[in-house]
């Protein structure tokens, strides 16, 4: 569901269907400008015009509205002066606390600009006001998908189309929260009644799309690819789609139709740096390796730029989690979590051979794969509270005022959250998140029998596959060489310094060894999880479960040694990634002396 937010009313299928009284909508103030606002905005958000679909909503909010203040702060969201409409939005909601419009609106301001957590606030009390608020309630359910709460998103979503059953925004969201809760059968079902009964739709056949690659059904997922870009040639998270497969080779009538996309006048942003990586994807396919290069630059130069990073910023929080967590602290808190043995972490840099290492495990009857789940983070942020920067807030330092009841809260509380993606009933689940590595102590603290796996790849290896790979969030350090080579170099640091203070806490895996000695590392890694050899765990590429990284394709064949040497293609552009890695590159993988 990338890139959908909050601020539209429902699609109304074969006319206004019959509302019952909790989700009557608010009646628009000119309700034939608001219709037709929302059907333009609708046409273009299903044909993949994302900006200009907003544009579209923002107005159908100004004809929503008609109270002169309302008007006002619906103009400058239209002109997209969201400062301005968010003082003026609090000016009323100070007047008029209990205003659904207001709430709403103020909500879509806090959401355009990453505020989320104050949106769904917001939104809670708008709908609290006005239960019957649809654009509002579909607006609360994203925001809550955006959150990582599945659960909340999925009865939301289920109230919208008790209303509206066909429909297709409301079985989008159905569809994509059912993915991401991991009922893959449920959520391929949604995707297709939308499909049945709306087949012009480009977005809905690429999630089609990423939903079948979870699963496996990687033929079919390439056809719903394919269907999107018939019908949106210039899509380009459905020409990266294709291309994350890993698996797909471009012909050359696919590269002359990402270069013709590129030329499409108005392309936006997004589609214009996917299309780079794709492209980038397709030159090294076929051996053209600068001009491969260069489409790597390009499309990461876009996301460097919407996703400012600041490298100083990393290596700050980590010199502070380092000065904390030292072994002094931790032993004095040793067994003061939760003592449940369920989690195994797998914690490293993306592109490390994480998935590898997952897929090797959840092979084994005992162990359970799930996902990459955001729940650490997420607990780690409420404990740092709120700052603008992250070295700010009050984390790592506030971990010294938990007390013991508080940190065994933390661990149930993890477990807890994410109950909900073991579907098994094994007694061990797999956390593949890589960026829990920082937390790393924090895990130690709240769940001192949990299993934590470092999966470590080759840094010239490791972050020119990252440099290459276009991450939709969360990675932002991979957008630039420079940034990269440090951040591998800070995660060394800190991971060195907790093989020093939690000794033999943490288990290591070189990609490398485990490429060349399969059988030798799986065995090792079976012994530190306290788990028995089974055979299957050699034969993990037959394992059918949902896998949903980037390595999804590459994990469902046997293990292949042509990537651990595949950056050599591009080393006479890799001066500033070496310069940054600095002694962590000649130690690999060993650890040089910090």
């Amino acid at each position: 569901m990338s890139g959908w937010k909050p601020g539209q009313y429902s699609v109304r299928i074969g006319g206004a269907p019959a509302v019952p009284p909790h989700l009557a909508s608010i009646t628009p103030a000119d309700p034939a400008e608001a219709a037709r606002w929302q059907a333009l905005g609708d046409q273009l958000r299903l044909s993949g015009d994302i900006p200009g679909a907003d544009r579209a909503y923002a107005r159908q909010i100004r004809a929503t509205v008609s109270a002169p203040d309302l008007v006002r702060a619906a103009d400058a969201i239209c002109e997209t002066r969201f400062a301005e409409a968010d003082r003026d939005l609090r000016a009323i909601l100070t007047a008029r606390s209990t205003d659904p419009l207001a709430l709403w609106m103020l909500a879509e301001v806090t959401s355009r600009t990453g505020r989320n957590a104050e949106a769904e606030s917001l939104l809670a009390r708008c709908l609290q006001a006005a239960p019957g608020f649809t654009a509002a309630r579909y607006a609360y359910a994203m925001v809550l998908y955006w959150r990582h709460r599945a659960v909340d998103a999925l009865a939301q979503a289920r109230l919208l189309l008790e209303a509206q059953p066909r429909n297709p925004i409301f079985l989008h969201l159905k569809a994509t929260t059912l993915l991401q809760l991991g009922d893959d059968a449920a959520a391929l079902d949604a995707y297709a009644q939308v499909l049945e009964a709306h087949p012009d739709q480009p977005l809905t056949w690429m999630s089609y799309g990423h939903a079948l690659k979870t699963v496996g059904r990687q033929a079919e997922a390439v056809d719903a690819y394919r269907r999107s870009l018939a019908l949106s040639p210039a899509l380009g998270e459905a020409w990266w789609s294709l291309a994350n497969l890993k698996t797909v080779r471009f012909d050359d009538a696919d590269i002359a139709r990402m270069q013709a996309a590129l030329e499409v006048p108005g392309l936006s942003e997004s589609d214009r740096l996917q299309l780079h990586f794709a492209l980038g994807k397709g030159h090294e396919d076929a051996a053209r390796y600068e001009a491969a290069f260069a489409d790597y630059v390009a499309g990461n130069s876009i996301q460097h730029r919407r996703a400012p990073y600041d490298a100083d910023e990393t290596t700050t929080q980590m010199r502070r989690t380092r000065a904390i967590l030292g072994r002094s602290f931790l032993a004095a808190r040793a067994g003061m979590g939760s003592p449940r043995p369920d989690p195994i972490f797998i914690l490293g840099l993306p592109r490390s051979g994480s998935t590898l290492v997952e897929q090797i495990l959840a092979s084994h009857s005992q162990v359970e794969g799930t996902h990459e789940l955001p729940h650490i983070p997420a607990l780690a942020g409420r404990l740092a509270g709120p700052a603008r920067r992250e070295s700010e807030g009050a984390y790592p330092d506030i971990l010294a005022a938990l007390s013991p009841a508080e940190l065994a809260a933390l661990g149930e509380e993890y477990l807890a959250l994410a109950q909900v993606h073991r579907k098994l009933g094994r007694p061990f689940f797999i956390d593949k998140l890589p960026n829990n590595f920082p937390h790393a102590g924090f895990i130690h603290l709240i769940l001192p029998n949990a299993k934590i796996i470092d999966a470590r790849r080759h840094p010239l290896g490791c972050c020119f596959s990252g440099f290459k790979q276009h991450f939709a969030i969360g990675q932002a350090f991979t957008y630039d060489l420079t940034d990269l080579g440090r951040y591998y170099r800070d995660y060394v640091e800190l991971m060195a310094h907790f093989d020093a203070v939690m000794p033999g806490r943490v288990h290591r895996v070189i990609y490398e060894a485990m490429v060349a000695d399969p059988e030798g590392e799986t065995r090792r890694l079976l012994d530190y999880c306290g788990l028995p050899f089974e055979a299957g765990c050699l034969k993990f590429y037959e394992n059918d479960r949902a896998v949903r990284t980037a390595s999804s394709e590459q994990v469902r064949r046997p293990i292949f040694t042509d990537a651990t040497e595949h950056w050599r293609h591009f080393e006479p552009w890799l001066d500033p990634l070496k310069a940054a890695l600095g002694p962590v590159l000649d130690a690999y993988p060993d650890v040089p002396s910090f």
